[in-house]
């Protein structure tokens, strides 16, 4: 039986592997070994997901916990070694572009271990965010990679990367269309927070970028404060954010701004999906705002995901601006030119992904 080994460390990477880690068995043949990193240590946005995404627990826990990007990087790669000499596998899973992720892949390549990379090929073209250095590291050293858009295909070809490329849609849609139908059955987040649907905009807020430039995370709270005059807001704290929120004094400027704790899968797809608009720095809830049929603004300089931009679901508004938020936010919520994406498959993005590591392995 071919063994598999899963590195996943953050929420975006959980919900990413639940479907495919579910099409492996399916599919019989492989023995996947699921590694947690412990990258987030916070149980409300780590352990519940297993359980939400019908998911098996974790075979070994790193538990790694916060520490600067090097840090973080090294101790990953520290404790991942040993299980990946003691385990053997024949192929390690990646996904997205996380510290985790890049950790894995040089571990791995290191051992010899061909790496998959789910999600290879985005690029922001932004080397001052983590993310993107993550992004480069971990294609350039895997050996199968596993594309959500053609896009992503042509930045592998731009960057001499030809061989064993796919373009297999993007799984993240797979968890949406589980966690839709899931969230009506389970989620009662709209009755605890005493909204209805269509009436609120939910807010997400975690890239180091925003969260450690004290002027951007000012213009944030401030737009957010301003718009709370007009409509309800609803922003789920990220540990980081909470931190630099209290270390900066900015409650004071979002008075009206719901703060929540942050919240389980399923009522994060409840949030989402009933949503009047999503205003987030995250690469997977802009695309999990599309899948939703929601429309975003991404509050960044630039994004990886630029086909929902070019078919008028998503915005960017920089952090610089106060106005530019506010008014980026506004102006969506008027928009009503939008178009489907038809790059991002059809919910069965997790098959394919199992397929092509058939052929491979």
């Amino acid at each position: 039986m071919n063994k598999i080994i899963t590195v996943i460390g953050a929420r975006p990477q959980f919900i990413k592997a639940a479907p495919v880690s579910k099409a492996l068995i399916k599919t019989g043949g492989f023995k996947e070994i699921i590694v947690h990193t412990g990258q987030h240590y916070d149980s409300n946005m780590s352990d519940v997901f297993f359980d939400e995404l019908e998911m098996k627990s974790p075979d070994y826990n790193l538990e790694v916990g916060s520490g600067t990007h090097a840090e973080q990087t090294g101790e990953i790669m520290k404790r991942l070694e040993k299980v990946l000499v003691d385990e053997q596998p024949g192929l390690v899973l990646i996904y997205g572009d996380t510290n985790s992720t890049a950790a894995a892949a040089l571990a791995s390549a290191k051992l010899h271990i061909p790496v998959a990379h789910v999600e290879g090929g985005m690029r922001s073209f932004n080397r001052d965010m983590p993310e993107e250095i993550n992004r480069i590291v971990a294609d350039h050293l895997s050996s199968l990679h596993l594309c959500s858009t053609t896009t992503a295909i042509a930045n592998l070809k731009n960057e001499g990367i030809t061989q064993n490329v796919y373009h297999v849609g993007d799984v993240m849609y797979d968890t949406a269309l589980f966690a839709a139908q899931k969230a009506k059955e389970k989620s009662t987040i709209l009755e605890d927070l005493a909204i209805a649907p269509k009436e609120y905009i939910l807010a997400t807020i975690h890239r180091q970028e925003n969260t450690d430039n004290r002027l951007r995370l000012e213009n944030i709270a401030e737009a957010f404060g301003k718009l709370s005059k007009e409509f309800k807001i609803i922003l789920p704290l990220h540990p980081r954010t909470k931190k630099y929120i209290q270390e900066y004094g900015l409650s004071a400027r979002m008075q009206k701004v719901k703060l929540v704790d942050p919240v389980g899968f399923l009522d994060m797809a409840s949030l989402e999906s009933n949503a009047l608009a999503l205003a987030t720095d995250s690469g997977g809830v802009q695309k999990e705002a599309y899948f939703h049929r929601v429309p975003c603004v991404t509050l960044r300089d630039q994004t990886e995901w630029v086909e929902t931009i070019d078919a008028g679901w998503n915005a960017l508004a920089d952090t610089a601006s106060v106005a530019n938020i506010v008014s980026s936010i506004r102006k969506m919520l008027l928009n009503e030119d939008r178009d489907a994406i038809a790059d991002y498959g059809d919910g069965h993005a997790a098959d394919k992904i199992v397929d092509q590591i058939q052929f491979f392995v």
